[in-house]
């Protein structure tokens, strides 16, 4: 440190020196800094990078490989995508399409929506890079390619927005300096299980990918999720027979209603095994298991039991093997290969201690332990997107996919909007009588909703007096009581939070999901739905944390004051007048104490000659002079269908009516003349 020349100088120069001689950094303040820094520029990282851009901020995306995406430039092996591409619907609604299109980003350029990239139902992986290149080029997104960051620690600072800022270093030993760090990195390590003969097995990331290189052999996999099957799939036509050992049985998605379970696309095996033709499917714990090779290079399995002690290179012909003693041992039969498909894990090895980065507890140890805000439970300001956050709805919903966490790193963005920068959550508001129709267009066209049940949800915040309402669309509903905190809204006069569920009973891996009364269609049965169908509940004041982390078992939140299920629809289009918007609005009203029926300015006008208080609708329509004008043909049409009285036998005059009393006009146009005329 160059000393500087003066006494105010010395000073300066004192007090800097004891500065960085007490931070681990002493060189940190030299570190280039951005506000925002994401690791990967995988889908989930560029989402984020939008969404950033979008607002203005400072950010950045390291990537270790040239282009964004590197993950689908070697995955899935065999580089058929099972996410769906689904380029028609019928419908012209965008957002209504976004539900069945699983692999597009979230964007303002129509250009980039995947349709415009692959034909394919199920498209090709190369497809995905093009697609993911594409998108950060078009949108001039902020990545550094060809820089791994091989360290993450902190820097505790004092003006910090969290404080303490990330310390990232990569490869070429440079560092880098980040106020907000998101880990966009996937599941990138294989899981293993390590037992007696492991080193025999293959793993699904490095085996051959040739069906031919298969031809006339006995193959064993060793797991049962979508990339065994996807193996067995390849080879199914070239091999004498499969056999797929897994420690619990088949779970299929259209059985469990969670897309990351065995998909139809790969389960040809499945035809196989129980048209008995040769492959086959069982069930045992991998650690109970051993593997020997014979004398000609085949591999037999046993059991560590039989085996003196687990000796490593001992041959099959100097050991005890099952068949020994049970003669139709289910695998007695040697296998040429055994192939290694147990999906893949998160790579904690980059992150300090002190970061208390830490894989979530039991079946979600894969992932990183992380709140329903997607920040990390021991570090501020860390987040982690994509695939890596899936704790929060694994085996629920879709957070570990494109067409679920496009919409998580939405909400993410929306909170630190607020946080860092006073924005508040994106909200609309509206007079009450608009709120039937605004729930009725969200069920019908939300994305979000659709894709993340469970998991994100609309907020209705109810102005006082039940006058209006302000709308927040797609919040996590784990952190609906902290809403005030994080959202910058108030809600202090009630709300209605509108979810999108499956039926309680209706989902797992042993269901029957084909059962012959599987649909329910009668209004009055609508909490017996099991298909996905939307929920709303209402609340007099937000539910405590308490409440909302230990609802009642079964419940997807806290038990509210009340609820109301709208009936499931075959075709997914809650629009049915009388088994649809009818039971809503009825609920919507008994809960508001509020009539939320819209009026003709007749029917106004005559309420406001016989009631002492409005329905909202004239409230806000009519007596302002905004109300809707009939016509004969409505009002033919009002009478016809009950909704209205008759009241053209007002146009004669009854016997007793007295002289000179006015009669009642039918038809707007005759108020303000009939009014004058009275007064």
């Amino acid at each position: 440190m160059a000393l500087l020349k003066g006494a105010p100088g010395l000073l300066l120069t004192l007090t800097l020196h004891v500065a960085l001689s007490l931070s681990p950094f002493p060189n940190a303040s030299f570190f280039p800094h951005w506000d925002y820094c994401i690791l990967g520029a995988g889908p989930s990282g560029l989402q984020m990078a939008y969404f950033l851009g979008q607002a203005g901020r400072n950010y950045v995306v390291f990537e270790k490989a040239g282009a964004p995406g590197s993950f689908f430039t070697r995955y899935p092996r065999h580089r058929k995508l099972i996410s769906i591409n689904k380029r028609y619907t019928g419908k012209v609604n965008s957002e209504f399409n976004l539900r069945h299109d699983w692999n597009s980003l979230l964007s303002h350029d129509e250009h980039l929506l995947f349709r415009h990239y692959s034909k394919a139902y199920f498209p090709h992986a190369n497809d995905m890079v093009r697609y993911l290149g594409d998108f950060a080029d078009r949108l001039s997104l902020q990545v550094r390619y060809n820089t791994a960051i091989v360290h993450v620690t902190l820097s505790k600072n004092q003006h910090a927005w969290n404080g303490h800022f990330f310390i990232l270093t990569d490869q070429k030993g440079r560092s880098y300096q980040c106020s907000v760090l998101f880990v966009a990195t996937g599941v990138s390590v294989p899981n293993e299980i390590n037992f007696p003969g492991s080193e025999f097995v293959e793993g699904y990331e490095s085996v051959s990918v040739n069906p031919e290189d298969f031809v006339g052999q006995n193959v064993l996999i060793l797991g049962r999720g979508n990339s065994a099957f996807e193996t067995a799939e390849n080879i199914l036509g070239y091999t004498n027979f499969i056999h797929m050992l897994g420690r619990s049985r088949i779970r299929l998605s259209w059985a469990t209603h969670y897309v990351g379970d065995l998909r139809a696309v790969n389960n040809g095996l499945l035809d196989t095994y129980q048209l008995k033709s040769l492959d086959g499917l069982l069930e045992t714990d991998l650690k109970h298991l051993a593997i020997v090779k014979d004398s000609k290079g085949r591999l037999h399995i046993t059991l560590p039991v039989l085996m003196d002690e687990p000796i490593k290179n001992v041959t099959a012909e100097a050991i005890s093997l099952p068949e020994d003693e049970i003669d139709n041992f289910a695998m007695r039969v040697p296998y040429d290969r055994v192939i290694r498909c147990l999906g893949y894990k998160f790579d904690f090895s980059i992150f300090s201690k002190a970061l208390g980065l830490a894989p979530k507890k039991g079946r979600k140890k894969k992932y990183p332990w992380i709140k329903a805000s997607y920040e990390s439970k021991a570090t501020r300001g860390l987040f982690v997107l994509g695939t890596a956050s899936h704790s929060v709805d694994y085996r629920k919903s879709a957070g570990g996919f494109i067409h679920g966490f496009r919409y998580t790193a939405r909400a993410v963005h929306r909170l630190l909007e607020y946080r860092h920068h006073g924005i508040p959550w994106p909200s609309t508001v509206h007079p009450i009588t608009q709120l039937t129709n605004a729930i009725i267009r969200r069920v019908n066209e939300a994305s979000g909703l659709y894709q993340m049940f469970g998991v994100l949800a609309d907020v209705i915040l109810l102005k006082e007096n039940a006058t209006g309402f302000e709308y927040l669309e797609e919040y996590p509903i784990r952190m609906l009581a902290e809403l005030e905190t994080l959202s910058g809204r108030e809600a202090q006069h009630g709300l209605f939070v509108v979810t999108m569920e499956y039926g309680k009973n209706f989902s797992g891996p042993d269901k029957d999901v084909f059962y012959y009364d599987r649909a329910v269609g009668e209004v009055e049965d609508a909490w017996q739905s099991n298909f996905l169908h939307p929920v709303i509940y209402y609340y007099q004041c937000l539910p405590t944390d308490m409440e909302v982390m230990f609802p009642t078992p079964g419940w997807t939140l806290p038990r509210p004051v009340a609820i109301h299920h709208i009936v499931e629809d075959f075709l997914t289009e809650w629009t049915a007048p009388l088994s649809h918007i009818l039971p809503l609005r009825r609920f919507l009203e008994n809960c508001l104490y509020t009539d939320l029926r819209a009026f003709y300015a007749e029917s106004c006008f005559l309420f406001a000659l016989t009631r002492q208080k409005l329905p909202p609708f004239c409230q806000h329509g009519y007596m302002k002079m905004q109300g809707l004008m009939g016509n004969e043909r409505l009002r033919r049409h009002g009478i016809e269908s009950g909704l209205m009285e008759d009241y053209t036998t007002m146009d004669e005059q009854p016997a007793d009516q007295k002289p000179g009393v006015p009669r009642i006009p039918n038809h707007p146009s005759q108020h303000a003349t009939s009014i004058k005329e009275e007064l």
